[in-house]
């Protein structure tokens, strides 16, 4: 793939939407649990971030079920936090709230990570990055990197108790979140390394043989992986519950253009208005690849 083919190295992550079965209660929840301020609230979408930046869309969809366990669509959502203190303040958040599940945590060598579930089951991470001069590539002979990840012990009680501080726990609404990466649930690898590296424009960064496959722009260790590890065989998708919309970021309306023409090329359909573009993956899970902008307009809810 010639660099005229890959995403931008400014690509980064947008909001992340799910669709969910009661937004008043999954609004709540996030707002308590992560400490997310609400940006926007409508009768049947609210908008959640921080510092005036957009970091969830909630979309209500009573009429819809919840995904099956073993469906196309997402593994979690993950937030990336800009310190160990912050990381710590919302662990410790997520752990308190009743309606949370922990999932699990791990050092992942790159990176610092706590999982939970959030009331409708959708998967939630939140972590913070180890500076970049601290992580490991291999090339494979052939001019390929791989980043050196792994999943070494992290307990959250140590974690909170070593890190967190009075400041983070205070003012969390007042402080960064983004969304770092998105992980979803496919069918197979092979289809979606097709997909996600040959014709969107990310590099493979890691994988595990047929099982996952982590993608990125930059030189960053992952802004979107797939696995199969509940998944394996999964058709495109039904509407359901969960994942809406997955949001990718670039600099210039230059590379939404670049980005249809390649769509165009291996006739994948698209809707490209000049500075976005709406198009599927093979699993029917929708993305949005749009020129970044400051948000703007955006005030939060009145208390």
């Amino acid at each position: 793939m010639s660099a005229q083919d890959l995403l931008p190295v400014a690509t980064t992550m947008g909001t992340l939407t799910l669709k969910v079965g009661d937004l008043a209660s999954m609004s709540a929840y996030y707002a308590a649990a992560l400490g997310l301020a609400v940006l926007e609230d409508g009768t049947d979408a609210v908008v959640l971030g921080r510092q005036g930046s957009a970091v969830l869309r909630l979309e209500e969809a009573r009429h819809l079920r919840l995904p099956n366990r073993g469906e196309a669509g997402l593994f979690h959502t993950a937030l990336l936090f800009p310190d160990r203190a912050d990381l710590a303040a919302a662990v410790a958040s997520a752990a308190r709230h009743p309606r949370s599940a922990y999932v699990g945590s791990a050092d992942h060598l790159v990176s610092e990570a706590f999982y939970f579930s959030d009331p409708e089951g959708n998967g939630i991470e939140l972590y913070f990055d180890r500076p970049r001069e601290t992580w490991a590539w291999t090339e494979d002979g052939q001019g390929n990197r791989e980043v050196t990840m792994g999943s070494l012990p992290l307990p959250p009680r140590d974690y909170i108790g070593q890190h967190l501080t009075e400041a983070a726990a205070s003012s969390a609404e007042s402080r960064s979140a983004t969304v770092g990466h998105v992980h979803l649930q496919v069918g197979d690898v092979e289809t979606a390394h097709r997909f996600y590296v040959d014709v969107l424009g990310f590099e493979r960064t890691a994988g595990w043989h047929d099982q996952a496959l982590f993608v990125s722009a930059g030189g960053y260790h992952h802004h979107m992986a797939m696995n199969v590890w509940n998944s394996r065989g999964a058709g495109p998708r039904r509407d359901t519950l969960g994942l809406g919309e997955v949001l990718i970021r670039v600099p210039a309306a230059d590379e939404v253009a670049a980005l249809a023409d390649r769509l165009a090329h291996a006739g994948i359909a698209n809707h490209h208005t000049g500075a976005e573009l709406r198009f599927e993956d093979p699993w029917r899970n929708r993305l949005r690849v749009a020129v970044d902008a400051p948000s703007a307009g955006v005030r939060p809810r009145p208390s």
